[in-house]
């Protein structure tokens, strides 16, 4: 299961912005179920970022969310408000 989190940030808050988003992953990274994750920005939009975590199932994410949701609250205003979590269909894995 992928979980998407995208975020709006204003270039002067984005130094901040990864020393807490890299305490929110280090939190999901300790739940059950975690895979991996990453946070990312975007080359074409600089002030969009992107917090992507993969997991065993939708149950674990949801579990995780709220056992996070105190690291990840100061970001709430920055969040792009849109639906983040889908199962796999089809995957292919790089050689």
């Amino acid at each position: 299961m992928l979980a998407v989190i995208r975020y709006t940030v204003p270039e002067s808050q984005s130094q901040d912005f990864v020393k807490q988003g890299q305490t929110i992953l280090d939190t999901l990274a300790a739940q059950p179920g975690y895979r991996r994750g990453r946070l990312a920005r975007s080359i074409d939009e600089p002030n969009l970022w992107a917090l992507v975590t993969e997991w065993e199932g939708a149950g674990f994410y949801r579990r995780a969310l709220s056992a996070a949701r105190m690291a990840m609250y100061p970001l709430m205003i920055l969040m792009v408000n849109e639906p983040g979590a889908y199962e796999d269909v089809y995957t292919q894995d790089g050689q």
